[in-house]
């Protein structure tokens, strides 16, 4: 008896509903399914990744000696109350990753050549851990900006919005909405529960048409709709259980875009806050950076202008009162989450932190040799990591290190291939 050949787009409807197939062999075409990862259990752990859009000046920032007796530099000295807690690493880059600004958006993807018309995004390395472990907290990830774009992006390369005003984000954060908008978002988590059962069922039908072969790719579909359900039922839980109280007013937005301090200081109180209630264990932030001139004492140009510096001295002088600001407000960060103890550990131990920028000269717009700190995460810190340009791992690498610390039993993560050597767990 032949099969009947199923077309290379089906899909399961139901009203206005529709969703697409995995590619079976009873395609046209030679597609497989992949296998949907487990949710992560365990300890608690987190990831937070910031990115400066413009780019860190690394003379002041990477020290010239390699290893745990390496001298201070100017952007490093801020941070070193807590210099046994943070790597920080030179000669790290995405392969393939070039055209300036542009690989901002593949700062936490690797995906090549983000410049190019035809450029398609991958998913970023936050979203490929809210797919496994985002249901264990009330919001499976926060995507966070300082008035830019946004660092993440979905399994499809379809860029997540970011939120960028803190009042709105305390809001949903630790503010109870109304009676109607309660019950309004309970009935859109029942409504995708109910797509789920449509969708399962109507599997089943089309599981007695095909081989063998595609119905484990079925099955292994099957799975993913059935973990779907799982996070549907957990954001029914979460809906009906009221958010945590902090002794903070609700913030009021800064809109003086040259008050970089106030700005960072209040998106970095933000995080700190979603870190300590727990109400999610993954953070992405891309920071502040336009051609503002910032109200800092001594900086009278804009922003961007000041990190095409084309080696001038003024220019990198003003443009180093702004960074090391920014290396200020980054130290304040991590030293509020060395203070607060989660079990036997402090929550900076509790949470891998990526700070770093897409650009590893922003002067001449060059995508390599990326300034990178690698900060808390039960790593073993207080060193300078240096690798070599023709010998450098990817930085995908660090982020399969990431990865791991959340629990997840990964061994690649875009161009990366193992963990970042010479980042132990502590």
């Amino acid at each position: 008896m032949m099969r009947s050949v199923l077309r290379r787009r089906t899909m399961l409807r139901g009203g206005a509903v529709s969703m697409a197939l995995p590619m079976l062999q009873s395609m046209s075409g030679n597609a497989a399914g992949a296998a949907p990862g487990e949710s992560g259990k365990g300890d608690v752990r987190r990831m937070l990744a910031i990115c400066a859009p413009l780019g860190i000046h690394t003379p002041y920032l990477f020290p010239s000696q390699s290893g745990t007796d390496y001298e201070v530099t100017p952007y490093l000295e801020p941070l070193q109350p807590l210099r046994d807690k943070f790597t920080v690493i030179s000669g790290l880059h995405h392969p393939d990753v070039d055209g300036g600004h542009s690989a901002e958006k593949s700062f936490l993807t690797g995906a090549a050549h983000p410049g190019q018309p035809s450029f398609q995004n991958t998913i970023s390395v936050d979203q490929f851990a809210a797919e496994q472990i985002g249901h264990q907290t009330r919001f499976a990830s926060l995507a966070l900006s300082a008035g830019r774009s946004s660092l993440s992006y979905t399994r499809s390369g379809v860029q997540i919005p970011a939120q960028s005003r803190p009042s709105q984000l305390f809001a949903k954060l630790f503010l109870a909405g109304t009676p109607a908008e309660q019950a309004d978002q309970i009935r859109r988590i029942e409504d995708g529960q109910s797509i789920m059962d449509l969708v399962r069922d109507q599997t089943r039908g089309v599981a007695r048409r095909v081989g063998r072969q595609d119905n484990q790719t079925l099955d292994q579909y099957l799975t993913s709709v059935r973990e779907l359900e799982q996070r549907l039922v957990s954001a029914a839980q979460w809906a009906t259980q009221p958010k945590p109280v902090v002794d903070r007013k609700p913030p009021t937005d800064i809109t003086d875009r040259a008050d970089f301090t106030g700005i960072m200081g209040l998106m970095f109180e933000m995080i700190f806050l979603a870190i300590q209630t727990d109400s999610t264990r993954l953070i992405t932030l891309i920071g502040a950076g336009g051609n503002e001139v910032v109200s800092l004492k001594g900086v009278d140009d804009g922003w961007h202008n000041l990190s095409h510096h084309g080696r001038n001295p003024e220019k990198i002088e003003m443009l180093a009162i702004i960074e090391r600001e920014e290396m200020r407000l980054f130290g304040e960060l991590l030293s509020k989450l060395e203070a607060v103890r989660e079990g036997e550990h402090s929550l900076l131990d509790q949470t891998a932190i990526l700070m770093g920028s897409n650009l590893g000269n922003a002067s001449s717009h060059n995508n390599t040799n990326l300034p990178i700190i690698a900060a808390g995460g039960h790593f073993r810190h207080g060193q300078h990591l240096r690798f070599e340009s023709e010998k450098s791992p990817p930085l995908g690498n660090l982020m399969v290190s990431y990865l791991q610390h959340l629990g997840l039993a990964v061994d690649q993560f875009s161009s990366g291939v193992g963990t970042l050597t010479g980042l132990q767990p502590s």
